[in-house]
């Protein structure tokens, strides 16, 4: 039976439909409201989208799964992209990480708190903003005008006065009962009007209130509403209103070719807030595109505005709406403006979409000419565009770690980086430790996770070279793995001049035992050195924080009323040993469950550890 005979048994339900290759490999997902009518289009002249015909001369089998309603479809459709990411669906490249700021109104005085995740926990959220110290700033913003308070309450209520903040006028201090819970309610409420965009509701508020108190001779009360009313106004300066009050995302897109950039405005409080591109490729046109991103991107515990602003009209607009609303928890409105300031910020979104496509082709160019150059220089059979570098980390054989890093057609692939700690390996054996790390790395089930790597990179010269060689022929590797050093420069002794001297950075091959000469200015050299530097980078950090660790640990418990928990507030807030001694009293009082007497001590201890008279 042909595939539009096997289609016309099909049912006329909701549903979602595979399309297999000759290889069996999934070709394209889609859902649909009806599966036989739908598949029917393909094969007529109903759609008339040039991909499709593309599409259709690969496709030897289809295979449908019905569902109950159009949204499980949505849903079940989206779980199968992921799984098989079909070349025609659009695969989205989506490494950032967001941040959010959350209340809990259940709370006795409610406090903001930055979050990675959003989940249906009864709080509300706020966001998204696209680094943590972003987040944190808008909170300390908000600190300065709505003095809510900081630290978890019960930790602030075991404290024998308030905290630092309070003194700084950075919060209220409900915990010791300074701010009626009403007051503290109206600063909670403020809070929130401010980030809804509601400023010009919240500055009527507020000014009514400072005329009750001030006829009311509550001097002080008046005072404080009116310090409020100036930090609003201070701010309010510096935004930019660009719609009505509300939350809104803008999307714009753009395609060249297989690629797509997706940008999206962050409209919060009728104020831009901020943007991001994310970058994919996919065969179909631009509504699948956008519909495809719109189900991915909010559909990963993302922030969900009221309104998505678009650029064009998609067929299952209405569908995603409901979606969206039933993950919010409130109408989502999906809308193409088609004139007015709304217009003119789609059309700002797809110039961000396009000029961020153009941005990464350009990139693109230049690292394929760089990894062209790689290949030729060091003999490559194939283009080295997944690239892997190893280093040890040890000193005198404590602590001893690998790092291994990844980078990705020149850029760095961060989601596959690796630590590892030495486990099986006592004393300082650089060749033992190498061999734990690789045969963990490529074991036969990271292999099958992971792949392997173009090209695998090694800190040192000719010897690390051999080492890792024996390595990699111990694994049964070495048909399937490539393996250069990479020698750095050094200073080069006996000058007669005032000058520097340094060597070239050298690339030694297998079976070669003259090193690879690559021009010291060119981007090739510059790309593997950048590589190998980040691995050692990688490998100190992590060395450093276990070192640290230890050192922490046995400076620490050695103090009267530093217990474990202590212990793990004290690293969480300063990092290190290095940290905790050059903060100062008032500082580390501010850590949760450490007092200003226990702070004493903790500092009185530093002092005595460097050799430094006690006050």
């Amino acid at each position: 039976m042909d595939l539009l005979g096997k289609i016309r048994s099909f049912p006329a339900s909701p549903g979602i439909y595979r399309m297999y290759d000759a290889s069996g490999v999934v070709l394209y997902v889609g859902k649909a409201r009806n599966l036989r009518q739908r598949l029917r289009s393909y094969f007529g002249a109903t759609d008339g989208r040039p991909q499709v015909r593309f599409l259709m001369t690969r496709v030897v089998d289809i295979e449908f799964t019905v569902t109950d309603t159009e949204k499980e479809a949505l849903l079940l459709e989206n779980t199968l992209i992921k799984q098989h990411k079909p070349r025609y669906n659009l695969d989205l490249k989506d490494d950032k990480t967001f941040f959010s700021l959350r209340i809990d109104l259940r709370e006795r005085f409610p406090r903001f708190t930055v979050v990675r995740r959003i989940t249906r926990d009864g709080a509300r959220y706020f966001g998204p903003y696209a680094s943590a110290s972003a987040a944190r700033e808008v909170v300390r913003q908000l600190q300065r005008m709505f003095p809510l308070r900081h630290y978890p309450l019960k930790s602030c209520m075991n404290r024998p006065r308030p905290c630092l903040y309070h003194q700084i006028g950075q919060c209220s201090a409900p915990c010791h009962r300074l701010i009626t819970a009403e007051d503290y309610a109206s600063l909670v409420e403020g809070a929130l009007l401010f980030l809804e965009g509601k400023s010009r509701d919240l500055v009527a508020d507020f000014k009514q209130r400072m005329k009750h108190a001030a006829e009311a001779m509550r001097y002080e009360e008046a005072a404080r509403w009116r310090n409020l009313l100036q930090a609003i106004a201070t701010t309010l300066e510096h935004q930019k209103v660009v719609t009505q009050a509300g939350d809104s995302d803008i999307l714009g897109i753009c395609r060249d070719g297989e690629r797509v950039a997706v940008a999206v405005l962050f409209v919060r409080g009728g104020v831009l807030s901020g943007s991001t591109v994310l970058h994919g490729s996919g065969e179909l046109d631009d509504a699948d595109a956008l519909s495809a991103f719109i189900q991915r991107y909010y559909g990963e515990d993302r922030f969900i505005p009221g309104e998505l602003l678009l650029p064009l009209s998609l067929e299952d607009s209405g569908l995603l709406a409901d979606w969206l609303a039933e993950q919010r928890g409130k109408k989502v409105r999906l809308h193409r403006p088609l004139r007015g300031d709304k217009a003119d910020m789609v059309t700002l979104a797809v110039r961000n979409a396009q000029a961020a496509l153009q941005e990464k082709a350009a990139s693109e160019r230049s690292t394929d000419d760089v990894l062209h150059e790689l290949q030729q220089k060091l003999a490559l059979l194939i283009l080295p565009r997944r690239i892997e570098c190893y280093d040890i980390s040890t000193l005198q054989g404590k602590n001893s770690v690998g790092s291994g890093v990844a980078f990705l057609d020149g850029a760095p692939d961060k989601a596959h980086y690796r630590r590892y700690r030495i486990r099986e390996v006592l004393g300082q054996d650089d060749f033992a430790m190498l061999k734990e790390v690789f045969a963990r790395r490529f074991s036969s089930e990271r292999i099958e996770d992971w792949g392997l790597p173009d090209l695998v990179v090694v800190d040192g010269g000719i010897g690390q070279l051999n080492s890792t060689l024996a390595v990699i022929e111990e694994l049964g590797l070495t048909e399937r793995l490539h393996v250069i050093s990479l020698a750095k420069s050094r200073v080069r002794g006996g000058s007669r001049d005032a000058s520097v001297q340094r060597s070239e950075e050298r690339v030694f091959l297998p079976g070669r035992r003259n090193p690879v000469k690559l021009r010291q200015d060119s981007a090739a050299l510059r790309l593997l050195a950048a590589i190998r530097d980040e691995a050692h980078r990688f490998a100190i950090e992590y060395h450093r924080t276990l070192r640290d660790r230890q050192t922490l640990h046995s400076a620490l418990r050695d103090i009267p009323g530093v217990g474990p928990r202590r212990e793990r507030f004290l690293l969480t807030r300063f990092g290190s040993m290095e940290g905790i001694r050059g903060a100062t009293v008032a500082e580390l009082s501010l850590v949760e469950g450490i007092g200003e007497e226990l702070a004493s001590v903790i500092a009185d201890a530093c002092r005595k550890e460097r050799g430094e008279p006690l006050p």
